[in-house]
């Protein structure tokens, strides 16, 4: 055990009763699904989800994530009234309307990304992140709307652009008003290059599938990834299925997209707004200088 899970031990409720059996609510510990080892819950929380033994990233919210590199007092949040319908009265095992009010519920959110203003390094950009607890993250009407607003914000300031992906895809249950977004969401982008001439940089996070890794998210000027990401289009499964052949080792994995030239950098959590500044700094994008200030 790690010198710092031993101190969280050893002010740590313990989780059984006296005759041995598990209290409720007190699952507080959980084996490392790649290395194996015992991990205190609160003490991964406060490595933002990061083993400490091997370094295996484990998901996390999408305003952890966003906290991750957000200066202090700088964050300003955009389109969050933005509710989606049912335009096509979808039913499958459970009507969509329902299945967009059990999301709603479970995260305080009415879809599945959260945008806005807000400085890194100082420097000002337009940044949005998809909430995977929402539906798997997945992009209907709304979501592909809130990304297109980003890029055109970013577009009317001349910031750059920052777009954290974590989505199952387009959401079927919008059928092609989904698949829509795909279309739209790199239009926009297209008009943040070519007529404000600004960089955007796409981060992939665990998982980046379907319509999202087939249209922006593959798009950046620059790409990074986390460690152990899955990228791509259909899962392994499935295209296994498909061509009747096993697939590589560690396909679609953000280390195989790094080796054969489809990821830029491979970034873990803890350096993550560093290399953001960097890279912001590298485009030529410069800290904001307050009002009053020369």
């Amino acid at each position: 055990m790690s010198e710092s899970e031993t101190r969280w031990f050893e002010r740590a409720p313990r989780d059984l009763t006296a005759s041995g059996k598990r209290r409720p609510g007190k699952d507080l510990w959980l084996r490392c699904e790649t290395c194996g080892e015992i991990l205190y819950k609160p003490a991964l929380a406060e490595r933002n989800q990061v083993c400490l033994h091997c370094g295996h990233h484990y998901k996390l919210g999408a305003r952890a994530r966003l906290a991750l590199v957000v200066d202090d007092g700088s964050w300003t949040e955009h389109d969050e009234g933005i509710s989606p319908t049912d335009p096509l009265g979808f039913v499958d095992s459970k009507a969509y309307s329902d299945r967009l009010a059990a999301s709603q519920r479970k995260t305080g959110r009415l879809d599945a990304f959260i945008a806005g203003t807000c400085s890194i390094g100082g420097i000002a950009v337009e940044i949005g992140a998809f909430d995977f607890a929402f539906m798997g993250g997945s992009m209907g009407s709304v979501v592909g709307e809130c990304i297109t607003r980003v890029f055109e914000r970013a577009a009317d300031a001349r910031r750059p652009a920052i777009i954290i992906s974590s989505s199952g895809g387009a959401r079927m249950q919008e059928g092609i008003l989904s698949l829509m977004q795909m279309a739209k969401t790199c239009a926009a982008l297209a008009r943040l290059r070519d007529e404000a001439n600004q960089p955007y940089i796409s981060l992939l996070t665990h998982p980046t599938t379907g319509g999202v890794a087939a249209s922006f998210a593959m798009l950046g000027d620059v790409i990074l990834a986390e460690p152990d990401a899955l990228i791509g289009f259909a899962g392994p499964r499935v295209i296994e299925q498909t061509i009747g052949e096993q697939l590589p080792e560690g396909f679609q994995t953000s280390e195989y997209l790094l080796e054969h030239g489809m990821v830029d950098q491979l970034v873990t959590r803890d350096v993550l707004q560093e290399r953001l500044v960097e890279l912001l700094r590298w485009f030529g994008a410069e800290p904001e200088t307050p009002e009053g200030e020369e």
